[in-house]
C-alpha cells in the first residue's frame, strides 16, 4: 500500500494512535446513539453472535465475516459489576491452504480508535491471507456497549482550528468538553476506572477462550502493542506468536517521555534529509528553519481563511507554533514533504500547513472514543508526574522555544487539566510493568516515526528474548501498511516465528524528499 493512502490525523486527536490512524478528518457524521441494550449482572465471559457493524463507508472484509459481542464485566474486580459488550468480527482467510491454523488477533491504537476503520489496511497489508483475522473492538470503542465516544470533543477539535494552540479560550472550550462527556457517560452508569489496559487484556483473554481457540497470533500497533504486552504479561497462554509495530512501552510511556520521542521523530527525518545531497543543498539547516518558525509563529501566529482539503467553503484557522508542531507529530504534512512545507513556510508561504490545520475543521462526529483516551492516559500515563515535568522535558528536547509550545504534551494539550476532571485511579504502579518473555516476538518500528520513538523498540526486545526487530527506513508510525517489506516479513515471522526472513530490510532506504524550486 503506497503511504499516502495512510490518513494524517488532527492536532486534537489522542496520542498513540498515539493517533496516527484514529480519528481521521472527514465527512461528518451524528452523535452515537444510545444503547438499547439492558445492562445483566455480571458473570462469566461469553459470545453471543450477531450481526456485522455497518460502518457509513461499507468494509468488504465483513461480507464473509461472523460477527457478534463478547459479553464480559464491566469491573472484574466489583462483584456485581454490570456486563457489557465488545463487538467482534472474524474474517475468513484469502486462501484457507490450512483452515486449522492458528489466527491471528488484532489489536488497535489510540487508546480509543475505531478497531474496524482498521480493517481495509489489515487486509491490504495480508493479515488474512492464509490465516482468519479477529477483529474485537477495544471495550468502551465504537460499535460496543456501552460507547465512550465523546461527541463534545470531537465538536471542539472542529472549532479549535481557528482558535491558538495554546490559548487561554481553547483551553476553557475544551475542559468543558471533557466534563460535559464525563457527567454524561457516569450518568449512564459507566464505570470509567473499568476502561483500562488491565481489564482491555483481560477482554482479549476471555475473547480466545470462548471461541474456543487454542491458540493464535497477536498483531498490534501503537497502543494496540501496548495492550499487546500487558496481554502477553498477564495472559501469555495460547500465544503462539507475537508481533508488534510502533512501540509504546508500558513501563516507558508517560506524558513527559512523549517529548523526547517527538524529538528523536524529527530529528531522524531532518538527518535523512542531509544523507540526501539534492535535500541537504535545497534545505541545509532544517533544525534551525523549524526553531525559527515555531518561535515567529508563536510570537506573531497566522490568522487566515483555508478551505478544507476535503472541499467546502474557506474556515477560519489560527497557525501558531504550539500549532506548527502538533501538525508535524500528526504527519500532516507527509515526513517526505516536511523540509519542502518548512522552506515554504519561511518564505512567507504557509499553504500547506495552513490547509492541513483547516482539515481539522472537518470531524467525524462520535466515533473516536475520547472517554476510553482519557481513563487510560489519566490512570496510567499522567499519574506521578506533573506539568512542570512537561515543560522541563520539552526544554531538554527544544532548549530555547517557547515554554507555551513545550508547555503542552504533544498530541495532548491540556492533559493534566482534563484528568483532573476525568478522575480516574492511579494505576501507574501496576501497569508500569516490563513484559519480559521468551514467546517468539517482532518488533516492528519506522525511522520517521514522532510518535513512538524507535529507541522505544529496543528497550521493549531488550526483554523479549525470543524477539527479531527491525527498522524501516523512512516510514512513521504504524509501519506495515506502509510498507511492502514489513508485510513481507510480518508474514514470513507468522509462517516461521522463530526464523523469520528479513532480508528486505537490509537495502532499505528513505524515499527521496521533495524538493521546490528556490
Amino acid at each position: 500500500m503506497p503511504k499516502h493512502s495512510i490518513p494524517a490525523v488532527t492536532a486534537g486527536a489522542a496520542l498513540v494512535c498515539l493517533a496516527a490512524l484514529g480519528p481521521t478528518t472527514g465527512s461528518a457524521a451524528s452523535a452515537p446513539v444510545q444503547p438499547t441494550w439492558q445492562p445483566s449482572p455480571a458473570g462469566s465471559a461469553r459470545f453471543v453472535p450477531g450481526s456485522c457493524p455497518k460502518p457509513p463507508e461499507p468494509i468488504e472484509a465483513l461480507t464473509d465475516a461472523r460477527c457478534g459481542f463478547l459479553e464480559v464485566p464491566e469491573n472484574r474486580s466489583r462483584p456485581g459489576s454490570r456486563t457489557i459488550r465488545l463487538a467482534v468480527a472474524v474474517i475468513p482467510a484469502v486462501t484457507p491452504a490450512k483452515p486449522a491454523q492458528a489466527p491471528v488477533v488484532f489489536m488497535a491504537g489510540g487508546p480509543g480508535a475505531d478497531t474496524f476503520d482498521d480493517i481495509p489496511f489489515l487486509v491490504d497489508s495480508g493479515l488474512n491471507k492464509d490465516r482468519e483475522l479477529i477483529i474485537m473492538a477495544q471495550r468502551g470503542n465504537r460499535y460496543d456497549q456501552p460507547n465512550l465516544a465523546c461527541p463534545e470533543v470531537d465538536r471542539f477539535n472542529a472549532q479549535a482550528v481557528g482558535l491558538g494552540y495554546d490559548a487561554q479560550e481553547a483551553e476553557q472550550r475544551f475542559l468543558k468538553a471533557v466534563k460535559d462527556c464525563r457527567d454524561r457517560l457516569t450518568a449512564d452508569g459507566t464505570d470509567l476506572s473499568a476502561y483500562n489496559s488491565t481489564e482491555n487484556a483481560a477482554d482479549f483473554a476471555d475473547l480466545r477462550k470462548v471461541l474456543d481457540i487454542p491458540q493464535w497470533n497477536v498483531y498490534g500497533y501503537s497502543y494496540g502493542s501496548n495492550l499487546a504486552l500487558t496481554y502477553l504479561r498477564l495472559h501469555p497462554e495460547g500465544i503462539r506468536a507475537f508481533a508488534i509495530d510502533s512501540i509504546t512501552p508500558p513501563q516507558v510511556v508517560t506524558l513527559p517521555w512523549t517529548w523526547g520521542s517527538t524529538a528523536e521523530g524529527i530529528d531522524n527525518i531532518f538527518e535523512a534529509c542531509e544523507a540526501q545531497p539534492a535535500c541537504k543543498d535545497r534545505y541545509p539547516d532544517l533544525p534551525g528553519m523549524l526553531t525559527e518558525q515555531v518561535r515567529k509563529l508563536e510570537a506573531q501566529p497566522l490568522t487566515l481563511n483555508v478551505p478544507p482539503p476535503s472541499g467546502g467553503k474557506p474556515v477560519k484557522v489560527v497557525l501558531d507554533g504550539g500549532a506548527l508542531l502538533n501538525m508535524i507529530v500528526a504527519f500532516n504534512p507527509r515526513p517526505e514533504d516536511l523540509p519542502a512545507a518548512l522552506a515554504e513556510l519561511s518564505n512567507g508561504n504557509p499553504e500547506r500547513f495552513a490547509k492541513a490545520r483547516a482539515a481539522g475543521s472537518v470531524q467525524k462526529v462520535g466515533e473516536f472514543a475520547h472517554g476510553l483516551t482519557n481513563s487510560v492516559v489519566c490512570s496510567e500515563w499522567a499519574p506521578g508526574y506533573s506539568e512542570a515535568d512537561v515543560l522541563k522535558a520539552g526544554r531538554e528536547a527544544y532548549p530555547g522555544w517557547p515554554d507555551t509550545v513545550l508547555a503542552q504534551v504533544p498530541q495532548l494539550p491540556f492533559q493534566y487539566a482534563a484528568c483532573g476532571i476525568w478522575n480516574v485511579p492511579d494505576r501507574a504502579s501496576v501497569q508500569r510493568v516490563a513484559t519480559v518473555s521468551s514467546v517468539p516476538a517482532l518488533v516492528i518500528s519506522g525511522t520517521f516515526d514522532v510518535k513512538t520513538a524507535v529507541s522505544w523498540a529496543k528497550d521493549v526486545a531488550r526483554n523479549l528474548s525470543g524477539s527479531t526487530a527491525i527498522q524501516v527506513p523512512g516510514i512513521g508510525h504504524w509501519v506495515v501498511p506502509q510498507s511492502h517489506c514489513a508485510q513481507s516479513v510480518l508474514a514470513s515471522f507468522f509462517a516461521r516465528p522463530t526464523a523469520p526472513d528479513t532480508r528486505c530490510v537490509d537495502d532499505l532506504k528513505p524515499e527521496p524528499f521533495t524538493i521546490i524550486p528556490k
